[in-house]
């Protein structure tokens, strides 16, 4: 019988990292963001930022290129893990998937998201965290992902409904938005499950 090779058959070698970017489909492709795309990414965020604030918290923290900067330096550092995609729809930047954390001793990962107004509804967001996930289940290894977005915030909670994710319950109070707590809703599938709705093995 073959020795297994690598984690998480051989809990001593380290997990794989996420890839540097990965392809959606024709015209839409996610992307680690360098410090190049600083500005960018500013820009987009700056002018969506009342669209953006009816359920984001972090808004007030980001005024300017540099603050965008930090934050790309931030997660490019493996001690501090955020794996960040931009969305790029025929390279130009629309929005974000992002791995928020993943608990690597019981596979399981969480899912973040955001598109521009002017992007939203097109399906952008809904494929790419399909892409993310199945990069998460085939290629890392993994075994849960979860979802958590408030509970009054319809348009996410569409994205991992149109995924297949089971909602497993409510935290009420679950994070502060500028001036009020909001309860959350976790939704939630395993590899497993993902296989079968995919079709797969």
């Amino acid at each position: 019988m073959p020795e297994p090779i690598g984690w998480p058959d051989d809990p001593d070698s380290p997990p794989l990292l996420p890839a540097s970017s990965l392809m959606v489909e024709d015209g839409l492709e996610l992307l680690v963001p360098i410090e190049e795309d600083a500005g960018e990414m500013f820009s987009t965020v700056d002018e969506n930022r009342e669209y953006l604030r009816e359920w984001l918290p972090w808004l007030d923290d980001v005024n300017s290129v540099d603050d965008e900067l930090a934050m790309i330096r931030r997660i490019r550092d493996v001690k501090n893990f955020n794996w960040v995609y931009l969305i790029r729809r025929y390279g130009q930047f629309v929005g974000v998937v992002s791995l928020n954390w993943v608990d690597w001793d019981n596979r399981s990962f969480g899912l973040g998201y955001w598109v521009s107004e002017s992007s939203s509804g097109r399906g952008i967001i809904t494929k790419s965290c399909r892409r993310v996930i199945e990069h998460c289940f085939v290629d890392l290894k993994l075994h849960r992902a979860v979802i958590e977005v408030a509970v009054e915030n319809h348009p996410s909670r569409a994205v991992a409904e149109r995924l297949g994710l089971r909602l497993e319950g409510i935290s009420k109070d679950r994070e502060w938005l500028y001036d009020r707590f909001t309860d959350s809703v976790m939704f939630a599938i395993t590899a497993p499950e993902w296989n079968v709705q995919s079709g797969g093995n």
